[in-house]
């Protein structure tokens, strides 16, 4: 059995299309969405709305932990646009829809897909044609192995689209019971898998997920979210914790076999 897994595909629906390549199936752990591109300042919604040289400003706040002078920009360009007529939730949902409907496209058959941080799940099932299977809180079986799957975020200083308390997301941890591969969007709370070396900050990791681990010992926790991490594998008693990689920038599957 061969399951391609990506996490953090940012609007890459050109290699998306190959993913499932040679695969029995594909595993997506979320963050479809590219709303700001840190390694291009020209990609994404917020450039295409306001222009390169306010997105690489907002990166450069960002980087430095500036947040209330980035949400201080944030608001005025915001503004500008509302003083303009238009809708801030209508912009960006537009352009979302856009971005999903190339994105769904590519995802071949088998699919089994959660949520990221930077999703909007209510949108999801407008897209997902049959084949994607999306999960959240739920588990399913792929070659006799029981995967299980927990989507979102943690709330953050960053306030992106699908941030949970740490309550909900430890329930639905919780709900997904004993699995032999456990994938979730962010990496259990340990500060190499958190820390992003480029960013040069530390992302919000789940302690409730870390506890899993120790307690249910899975085979393998699958995740993403960091795209430049101090440590892309750790092991954790029995469980080998990896985070399959930034796949907008990479256009490359981590590959898992049996």
């Amino acid at each position: 059995m061969r399951v391609h897994v990506v996490s953090d595909v940012h609007g890459n629906s050109r290699d998306l299309a190959a993913a499932g390549e040679g695969a029995d199936a594909l595993v997506c752990l979320g963050d479809l969405v590219l709303f700001l591109d840190y390694a291009d300042h020209s990609r994404g919604i917020f450039p295409d709305l306001f222009g390169a040289e306010n997105a690489g400003t907002l990166v450069e706040l960002r980087t430095a932990r500036r947040f209330e002078e980035a949400r201080a920009l944030g608001r005025r360009l915001w503004g500008e646009l509302d003083a303009a007529g238009t809708s801030r939730e209508s912009v960006i949902e537009g352009a979302v829809r856009r971005q999903y409907a190339e994105l769904f496209a590519a995802f071949p058959t088998p699919t089994y897909a959660t949520y990221g941080n930077v999703d909007i799940p209510r949108l999801w099932p407008e897209y997902a044609r049959p084949g994607t299977t999306v999960l959240d809180g739920q588990r399913v079986e792929i070659g006799g192995r029981v995967f299980g799957f927990v989507g979102g975020g943690l709330t953050s200083p960053m306030r992106t689209p699908y941030e949970i308390s740490d309550e909900e997301y430890a329930a639905k941890i919780e709900a997904v019971g004993e699995v032999d591969v456990l994938c979730t969007h962010i990496p259990p709370d340990v500060p190499e898998l958190c820390y992003d070396t480029v960013a040069r900050r530390f992302e919000r990791g789940s302690a409730a997920l870390l506890h899993a681990i120790r307690t249910i010992r899975p085979r393998y926790s699958l995740f993403g979210h960091v795209h430049q991490p101090l440590a892309r594998r750790v092991r954790i008693e029995g469980t080998e914790c990896v985070n399959v990689g930034h796949f907008n920038a990479t256009g490359t599957p981590y590959v898992l076999q049996w």
